[in-house]
């Protein structure tokens, strides 16, 4: 098995002219030792789409997480964010790219502003333009009266707002959500997800929402299945659904997760 890391082809004038995805993974596969969590995963997220990267617990969807924003370095495969090669050129390719992993990360103590004008700081951020890029995004996800609470006085549903809009402040062009919705109730998990097809929407943001629960999943959106470290299907979801020979993406996804022993992998 080659474990360098292979670089894309060189890019052609034509993927500069308005059509370049916002995230490529190419032929990825990443291993722990003698485990291996991701094998030969390709697709491709196309600008100003929501994707959901549907898997079950231990699929590899926060190894692949963590291979994108290069906590882990790829060694076989690559990866480009809206066209810039994360191995080659990292800088450009991860101050594109927003991120709200699934642990909580806020100081509790702080206000929602100072979590804000703090994490704005570590990007080089100050003054004006640091607090009005807080004002904005707090707009963004509907918490602008609440910037100075402090963020343990939140409820669950919205420290998660008040990190995506942490992650928003540096202006990415695509953000990805590792399982944002742990531990939230029914009404809050459908808040957020709201919130952020509406970013799609009306900022023209691209998401890549990784998720193993189905109710969280829209007929309109985009869709990467993973099992067990393999993409199963991708596309749209009406044609994951067609594809599968199901009813719907329960149905789709229960036969993807399937193994051949029967028994739903882990």
């Amino acid at each position: 098995m080659n474990l360098h890391y292979t670089p894309f082809a060189a890019e052609t004038p034509t993927t500069w002219a308005g059509s370049v995805p916002a995230l490529e993974v190419e032929h990825l596969s990443h291993a722990y030792g003698a485990r291996k969590a991701l094998s030969d995963v390709s697709f491709r997220i196309d600008a100003s789409t929501f994707t959901v990267l549907l898997g079950l617990n231990g699929a590899g969807k926060s190894t692949l997480f963590a291979l994108i924003t290069r906590l882990f370095n790829a060694r076989q495969g690559g990866i480009r964010i809206f066209g810039h090669e994360l191995r080659r050129q990292p800088g450009e390719a991860l101050k594109r790219l927003g991120v709200v992993f699934q642990a909580r990360t806020l100081d509790l103590d702080l206000t929602v502003r100072q979590n804000l004008l703090y994490h704005a700081a570590l990007h080089g951020m100050a003054g004006r333009e640091a607090r009005e890029r807080a004002e904005r995004v707090l707009a963004q996800v509907a918490l602008k009266d609440r910037e100075h609470d402090k963020a343990r006085n939140l409820s669950g549903g919205q420290m998660r707002r008040v990190e995506i809009a942490r992650a928003l402040l540096h202006e990415p062009k695509l953000l990805l959500l590792d399982e944002p919705t742990v531990g939230l109730d029914i009404g809050a998990r459908a808040d957020i997800a709201g919130h952020v097809r509406r970013l799609v929407a009306s900022e023209g943001l691209s998401v890549l929402w990784a998720t193993h629960l189905i109710d969280e999943v829209s007929d309109s959106d985009h869709a990467v299945v993973l099992h067990k470290g393999a993409v199963r299907a991708q596309g749209l979801v009406s044609g994951v659904v067609a594809a599968a020979g199901a009813q719907n993406i329960a149905g789709a996804f229960g036969q993807l997760t399937h193994d051949a022993a029967g028994e739903v992998g882990e």
